[in-house]
């Protein structure tokens, strides 16, 4: 039987994405008629994706959705996602959502009629209803604190998995970073002097939380490993295996 180790390679539907980076984002910018606030830490996402936002009582936006003509006025919220450990291009994905506001005892609250994600490989429109019915990555909020780790206290875990990337991915690179995992992965940044790229490691099945994340990462550290023992050492182990 051929190993098949490597041979899924699932990752986070448009949906679940758009809903992590909305989640994790701390900061958002809003436009609304004509006029751009920026806030931090100010709001929080229902289960279904509406934006509860709270402002400061003279800010611009708060006396707009109050005198609006209907009470609803329209709006662009921002997100982005960056990255937590220093790379350079640290934008990973930026969420725009556009749709209304309404005023909600004391806050804000912004409906989406219109999702925009843009990626790398580019800028999708996610369907209202399975934006609505997705859940961020279960590992979204604990992201930053594990790639943080894994980069500081860890380079030489990092440097083994390195042994799974094709080699000319590696042709020419002076640094690799851990980029972002989710329940699906590992992201490694691959900088060059003056480029760079990103290489995803799948994990053989998916982790729904910090525990099972832990098993998916030795794995691919063995798997790592393994790569880099002479064939005849490999071929000597998985005969002591049968």
């Amino acid at each position: 039987m051929g190993d098949d180790t490597h041979g899924w390679t699932a990752a986070p539907g448009a949906a679940e994405r758009a809903r992590s980076v909305l989640a994790t984002a701390w900061s958002c910018a809003v436009t609304a008629e004509g006029s751009r606030e920026e806030f931090v830490g100010a709001h929080s996402v229902t289960d279904d994706g509406r934006v509860l936002l709270q402002v400061p009582e003279d800010s611009p936006l708060l006396a707009t959705a109050i005198c609006a003509p209907r009470g609803e006025p329209s709006a662009v919220l921002e997100f982005a996602d960056v990255a937590p450990v220093p790379v350079r291009s640290r934008i990973r994905a930026r969420l725009w959502l556009a749709g209304w506001f309404s005023v909600r005892e004391g806050h804000l609250a912004f409906q989406p009629t219109r999702v925009v994600l843009r990626q790398p490989s580019g800028a999708v429109v996610v369907d209202l209803d399975d934006f609505a019915a997705a859940a961020p990555d279960p590992l979204a909020g604990a992201e930053a604190r594990l790639l943080t780790h894994l980069a500081d206290c860890h380079a030489d875990a990092v440097e083994r998995l390195t042994r799974l990337v094709d080699v000319g991915s590696l042709h020419g690179a002076v640094r690799v970073q851990p980029l972002a995992v989710d329940r699906h992965g590992l992201t490694l940044r691959i900088e060059r002097v003056r480029a760079g790229g990103d290489v995803r490691l799948p994990f053989h099945a998916p982790a729904d939380d910090v525990g099972q994340l832990t098993e998916r990462m030795h794995v691919l550290l063995s798997q790592a490993t393994a790569a880099s023992c002479p064939r005849s050492l490999q071929r000597q182990r998985a005969d002591g295996d049968r």
